[in-house]
Parts: structure tokens; C-alpha cells; sequence
């Protein structure tokens, strides 16, 4: 005879609990890596750009850590060629947030000598690395904890939640440690230090699902407006004084929105009406192509270019 497995009924006048969601798990788990990174490490930072990632790795770090203080400071690293509804909506979320707020720039980097441009107007995003590894030298820092995610490009895919830098800055995708059962190792030789990755299982869909469950604020360019552009190589370059008209562009006014926010000079928007978050929510249900991927100039290079950039320091 077989017995059926019992149930157990809610008691009377206690409701049943809502079924746990998939959203449910993978906030889950960033807060389980969240908290790791808070319990190995001895001085950690949040990488926050005021992008929708990093938006949402720190409303998992303050949830990770409630009713107590935030115990990591905010960390930007500056190019000097954000949006500006970006760089304020960064300054916003921090001062509303009590976070400390550290931001270096490439300017500086530059002043210094430490980096050199071959052109006034070049992407600076490959350069980050330079003013980035300053920073974690000057302050000492031994994790960066960070919203990219596997599905962004290949390279990226490679990576481990919890991913080992050389003291050089450097990573190398064959010196990873194993991961199994959602054990994460923190130790670091001197020099040495950590990229951390809470949402790395998350897609571009889920980060919208839980921006919408959570009511999270962005900055206003992720959702559909109307902006100067022209069409450059198959894209929508905006025009900006940074990227001005070439001679021969015909300059459009166009619904659009941004899908990834960064450098000025290589970020570009996508046709949208979009213009609340139930419809990026369904326009991005339907993309074919990952948001990096679409929208990202200097991303239109190789798997090997990536990683490369990556292994130079590049988050």
C-alpha cells in the first residue's frame, strides 16, 4: 500500500504564504552573497553609477543590512562623459540613502598622466581601468561588489560570483576558484582583491520584474522620450556636444529610450515608446539582442576584446 505525502493545512485564521517566485529566489541569493561579502571582508565597496543595475544591487545591499547602516561605501568611477540626468540621479540616491559616496574620474587620471587619450573625443570606458585599480589601491579595497551580469556578453559569462584579481588588477578566467553549493571564498593575498557579482543570474527581464515589483526610481533616460539623433552605422547616436552631427547626418527628434546608460560617446538609445515600466517590460520580453549588445558602440568587438579589456582590469 502507498501512502500520500501529508499536507499541512494553514492554522485557523493564519493565512497560507504567498508561493515563493523566481524573483523571490534570485533576490535571495544576492543577499546571501551580499552578506558573504560583508562577513569575509575586511573593506569592501559597492560599485554605483546610477545605472539600473547598480540601482538594484543597492536597494539588495540596503535590504541585505536592514534596520542597520549600509556597512560598505558607494564607489563611481567617473569618465566625465555621463549623462546628466545619470550623475544626478547618482548624487540623489546616495544623499537619500545616507551612503557614503566616493567618486574618482578619468579627468584626474588624466591630469595625472596616468592615462593618456590618442583623441579628446575617444570612448574613455576602456580607460576606467587605470583610475579604477587607483582606487582600490588608494583605499585599500579587498571586494568590489557589482551589477553586471552574465547574460550582458561572453566574456562575461565566464566570470564567478566571487572573482579573484590579481595583485596586478588582472583577472585570469583559468585561476577561478570552484563555487559548489553556493560556498564563496573571500580570502585575498596582499594586493590582491575581489569582483563580486550578486546579480550575475539575473537577465535583463528579471532586473525589469524587480524594478517594477520593488517600485525602484531610475534616471529618466531609461524610459521613452523625445531626443536629438542621428543614424550612424545601423545605430542611434545621440547628439550631444560630445557627438556632434558628422557632415552629411541628418538630425532627427525621435522616441527613444536608453536600454544601458554610460559613456556619452558610445552609448546609444533604441527606438521606444516605452514610457513606463509595463512596457519595457513587454519590449523587452520581445528584444533579440542583449542590451550591451545593441546599444554600446565600443561593444562591437569581439569575445577575445572583451576579455581582454577584462583581464586588464575592466569591470
Amino acid at each position: 500500500m502507498t501512502h500520500a505525502a501529508p499536507t499541512l493545512a494553514p492554522a485557523d485564521g493564519i493565512a497560507a504564504a504567498p508561493p515563493f517566485t523566481h524573483l523571490d529566489w534570485l533576490e535571495a541569493e544576492a543577499i546571501h552573497i551580499l552578506r558573504e561579502v560583508a562577513g569575509q571582508c575586511a573593506r569592501p565597496a559597492l560599485l554605483f553609477s546610477g545605472g539600473k543595475d547598480s540601482a538594484v544591487v543597492l536597494h539588495l545591499a540596503l535590504k541585505a543590512f536592514a534596520p542597520g547602516p549600509l556597512p560598505l561605501p558607494l564607489l563611481h568611477i567617473d569618465t566625465g562623459h555621463n549623462f546628466d540626468e545619470v550623475i544626478a540621479f547618482r548624487d540623489a540616491r546616495a544623499a537619500e540613502t545616507g551612503a557614503r559616496l566616493l567618486v574618482r574620474t578619468l579627468d584626474d587620471s588624466i591630469a595625472r598622466g596616468r592615462v593618456v587619450l590618442r583623441d579628446p573625443g575617444e570612448p574613455r570606458n576602456r580607460h576606467q581601468s587605470v583610475t579604477l585599480l587607483d582606487a582600490v589601491a588608494e583605499f585599500g579595497f579587498d571586494a568590489l561588489v557589482g551589477g553586471a551580469r552574465r547574460d550582458e556578453e561572453k566574456a562575461r559569462a565566464k566570470e564567478r560570483i566571487f572573482s579573484l584579481r590579481d595583485a596586478w588588477g588582472q583577472w585570469d578566467p583559468k585561476n577561478q576558484r570552484p563555487e559548489l553549493w553556493s560556498l564563496y571564498n573571500g580570502s585575498v593575498a596582499p594586493g590582491e582583491h575581489l569582483r563580486v557579482f550578486p546579480i550575475s543570474h539575473w537577465t535583463e527581464l528579471d532586473v525589469w520584474q524587480y524594478i517594477a515589483r520593488e517600485r525602484l526610481a531610475l534616471p529618466s533616460i531609461y524610459y521613452a522620450h523625445r531626443r536629438d539623433v542621428v543614424i550612424r552605422g545601423g545605430a542611434l547616436v545621440p547628439v550631444t556636444p560630445l557627438t556632434p552631427p558628422r557632415d552629411g547626418e541628418e538630425v532627427q527628434r525621435l522616441s527613444v529610450r536608453f536600454r544601458t546608460v554610460g559613456d556619452v560617446t558610445c552609448t546609444c538609445p533604441v527606438a521606444s515608446d516605452a514610457d513606463s515600466t509595463d512596457a519595457i517590460l513587454a519590449e523587452t520580453a520581445r528584444a533579440t539582442l542583449s542590451e550591451r549588445g545593441a546599444t554600446r558602440m565600443d561593444d562591437q568587438t569581439s569575445e577575445a576584446s572583451m576579455e581582454l579589456r577584462k583581464r586588464e582590469g575592466y569591470f
